[in-house]
């Protein structure tokens, strides 16, 4: 039996909406008492001294990107979940848009299996990281070609997470139809709404910054009108759906008038969209090359004021990898994406709570138990008699971003080389 007491730790616990220093006390993975102090112990507790660290609800990505399988030089899922636990997730969900695309439950299960997943549970052992739970997004249409709905039945029956090809989708009579087929089986479905023909071959958000920094543009319409598109099929056929990725402004004020009117709907922006603004694209660093764009500095106050208000529910991670040769090209033909997931908690505690424009509550809500909720999932509370689903957070611990300190096998992201402050010390699943 292991007994382990986290002494004068800060607390946070957005199921309950509690921010207080308190002892915590767990055993073999459950919560036994949380109290303002804790002197009953057993003579094999193990006492650890918590002043100055954060204890929140484990992390939950809502979706990501793995290499494997097809791209196991961009990430495994050893290094995908390693690189998880060492951001404080203890629940990840990876997209279909792997080769093979991951539209048959043989393929579902081969991934629940891990692809040896002793060897990925040996290699946590010896640290204070465990092993985060792997939820599977199934492919709506197969090869995620947008053409051909897959076996929704028996993908929902070996277990996938709920649907999505994680890319856009253009034609509406198929959403039509996916949105009437998937409602009696109970799982989500996601959407990442894009318009590519308004899209063309831009790269960044349209805006003073993409003209004087020579980057064809992208027009806020390109996000908006699939949007609408798919708002008004919510409204005709009622299926509950989760809208990916959203990045502007306008965006925003489409779920906000869609959720008045109390339709089904939940969204999520990325970690980034909510950091960088237009401006960054500055350094013409390929990994500021994303999709959709980082927007304009109104988008970015726009898209946290809105995770503020819960119009945006969640915030996910969007973690793409990408290898040292893929993303050494022109910005306009790197392909899009950074990984995210040891370094969102780190950046977002950094630039949205030390700032104060964010609450640490707030913060944790939109990484934790919302995309939970996303997912219908739920987080159990950190309270007496509940599972021990935790991350142990140093928002002072200072480290160096660069190969040797990531656990993920790619290092496509702005902040390489770079100190940052904050990390994860320990997460329990």
């Amino acid at each position: 039996m292991t007994t382990e007491l986290l002494q004068q730790v800060r607390v946070i616990d957005p199921v309950s909406q509690t921010d207080q220093v308190s002892d915590v006390l767990i055993t073999n993975g459950e919560i036994q008492a949380v109290a303002t102090q804790i002197a009953d112990l057993s003579p094999d507790t193990q006492v650890r001294d918590c002043r100055g660290l954060v204890l929140g609800t484990g992390l939950v990505d809502l979706y990501s990107h793995s290499g494997e399988p097809g791209f196991e030089e961009r990430e495994t899922l050893l290094s995908f979940l390693q690189a998880a636990a060492a951001g404080g997730f203890t629940r990840v969900s990876i997209l279909p848009d792997t080769s093979p695309a991951i539209d048959h439950p043989a393929l579902v299960a081969q991934l629940q299996k891990g692809r040896g997943g002793q060897g990925i549970i040996s290699s946590l052992s010896s640290s204070r990281l465990c092993l985060p739970r792997l939820n599977i997004w199934g492919a709506i249409t197969l090869d995620v070609a947008g053409k051909q709905i897959t076996e929704l039945t028996d993908l929902a029956a070996e277990g996938v997470v709920g649907f999505t090809d994680g890319l856009p989708l253009d034609n509406l009579g198929l959403v039509r139809r996916l949105l009437e087929y998937v409602q009696p089986l109970g799982k989500p479905v996601a959407f990442w709404p894009c318009d590519r023909q308004l899209t063309s071959n831009g790269v960044m958000r349209e805006g003073a910054d993409a003209l004087r920094f020579g980057l064809p543009p992208i027009p806020t319409s390109a996000e908006t009108t699939a949007i609408a598109a798919l708002i008004e099929l919510v409204a005709n056929i009622g299926t509950p759906v989760h809208i990916m990725r959203v990045s502007t402004a306008r965006s925003v004020e489409l779920l906000a008038a869609a959720k008045a009117q109390g339709l089904p709907i939940t969204a999520s922006t990325t970690w980034m969209h909510l950091l960088l603004d237009t401006k960054a694209v500055k350094s013409y660093h390929t990994s500021l090359h994303l999709d959709p764009p980082l927007g304009n500095p109104s988008d970015m106050q726009a898209l946290r004021a809105a995770v503020r208000a819960g119009v945006v529910d969640a915030i996910a991670i969007d973690h793409s990898p990408y290898t040292y040769e893929e993303k050494v090209q022109a910005f306009a033909e790197a392909p899009p994406g950074a990984i995210g997931l040891e370094l969102a908690l780190p950046l977002l505690w950094q630039h949205l709570v030390e700032t104060g424009e964010f609450t640490a509550l707030q913060l944790w809500q939109a990484l934790s138990p919302k995309p939970a909720e996303c997912l219908r999932e739920k987080v159990s509370p950190i309270a007496p008699h509940h599972p021990a689903e935790l991350t142990l957070f140093d928002p002072q611990k200072t480290w160096k971003v660069e190969s040797k300190t990531l656990h993920s096998l790619s290092h496509n992201t702005p902040w390489l080389g770079q100190e940052l402050q904050g990390r994860v010390l320990q997460t329990w699943c």
